[in-house]
């Protein structure tokens, strides 16, 4: 620790505990009197210990090693007014005061030691967290976005769920994920499907494409986790895609083990279900059953995605944490609010502790489509796909021209009327 720093926290203490300070003093003036006006066969000067004591629980070491050379000095003072500092019994009383005030003042200085290791380490773990899920943008594009990342450890605030957004010419997609695991491992994970996902979004025009991508960069990431091939094998990484255009009341999500997002409309809050796929990280289990699921998403809709610490937290009776039903009653909060609230309620179901981590993400659709665009004038990025159904690889084409981003110009693309 850097020499200035007892002082720092010194002075921190001293000004957050101020008036605590006015009861140790207290004791040692009540205790000093109390035993000069008892007998002399009573003995009180061994309670001034307390004030030292109590000091410790809430002051730090210069101003605990204050209190304990007032407390000997009172016990000096006692042995004087009795007539004989001299004696076994006032000399062994001030040589324990001083050893058990000098104790007090280690105490101090191991506590207040690894109170700056803990800030340092939470000062990392922050740093790493807002380099690794950096901040989304509150607006992207016709989206008012918000998000939250709950970690279940409370020295720290990252692990290993994770969250991105990106824009891809007029549309926007969204990732959100949750890694098998805990710790170091899990987080050099996250960290390696983010990277992934923000050069793979724009490599690739369909959602399966892009999953198909993600699923084989994870495959490589876990070929180089330490441990033998089976615990490679037990790692995963469940994800959810999402594909909202800025020019269609319609957007596309591809699952891929993950919990499925709910939708608010109109007052009524609904899940978005489509065919399930395996995580990514199966060593390509998924490559020909991935699909992307069309649903409308209007203007004035929102979308909250979240990984399962959300709807696994149980509370003290064991009860799952019931995240539609409580959505059902705040339809008409903005992506801030909303967000804002399910923390706030999951925490009190919780008991205030999680036992798993929690990324929740709000995103709402703002304005109408074609708002600014000539009448039938549609956006390049999605024109040839239906809407109202599952879209899976082959409805795009196969080969390299299909899994490319943006999709060649020489294609046409033929009008479609606004899905409503």
């Amino acid at each position: 620790m850097h020499f200035g720093q007892p002082f720092a926290f010194a002075r921190q203490r001293w000004h957050s505990t101020q008036w605590l300070v006015v009861l140790p003093l207290a004791l040692i003036i009540a205790i000093t009197i109390a035993d000069v006006r008892t007998p002399a066969s009573v003995h009180l000067g061994p309670l001034l210990v307390v004030a030292p004591a109590i000091t410790v629980s809430f002051a730090g070491a210069w101003l605990t090693g204050l209190i304990g050379a007032l407390a000997v000095a009172a016990q000096v003072v006692i042995a004087v007014l009795d007539g004989d500092l001299s004696t076994p019994n006032h000399i062994a009383q001030i040589i324990g005061l001083t050893v058990l005030s000098i104790m007090t003042v280690i105490i101090c200085l191991a506590r207040d030691r690894h109170k700056a290791e803990l800030v340092q380490v939470r000062s990392v773990s922050e740093t790493a967290q807002r380099a690794l899920l950096r901040p989304l943008p509150r607006r992207l594009g016709p989206l008012h976005i918000s998000s939250t990342y709950l970690a279940a450890a409370k020295e720290a605030s990252i692990g290993g769920d994770l969250y991105a957004v990106t824009r891809i010419g007029n549309c926007t997609r969204v990732l959100i994920g949750d890694v098998r695991g805990k710790g170091l491992a899990a987080v050099g994970e996250a960290a390696a499907l983010m990277g992934a996902f923000q050069e793979a979004a724009h490599q690739h025009v369909t959602l399966p494409a892009l999953a198909g991508a993600l699923d084989r960069s994870a495959c490589r990431y876990l070929t180089q986790f330490p441990g033998a091939d089976d615990e490679v094998q037990e790692h995963f990484i469940t994800a959810l895609l999402l594909e909202i255009p800025d020019d269609d009341f319609a957007a596309r999500v591809t699952h891929c083990g993950h919990p499925p997002p709910l939708l608010i409309s109109r007052g009524q809050v609904t899940s978005v279900l489509s065919p399930p796929a395996p995580p990514l990280g199966m060593w390509g289990l998924a490559q020909d059953i991935r699909t992307s699921h069309t649903f409308s998403f209007e203007a004035g809709d929102t979308l909250l995605l979240y990984t399962d610490g959300l709807v696994e937290a149980r509370d003290t009776a064991g009860v799952f944490y019931p995240l539609q039903e409580r959505l059902a009653l705040w339809t008409k909060c903005s992506p801030e609010m909303l967000i804002e609230r399910v923390e706030r309620d999951l925490l009190a179901h919780a008991g205030g502790a999680l036992q798993d981590d929690a990324a929740i993400l709000a995103v709402r659709r703002m304005t109408a489509p074609h708002a600014e665009r000539p009448s039938g004038e549609l956006a390049g990025s999605d024109r040839s796909r239906p809407v109202g159904r599952s879209v899976s690889p082959r409805d795009l084409g196969a080969g390299p021209a299909s899994s490319r981003w943006p999709p060649p110009r020489s294609v046409p693309a033929p009008q479609r009327r606004r899905a409503r």
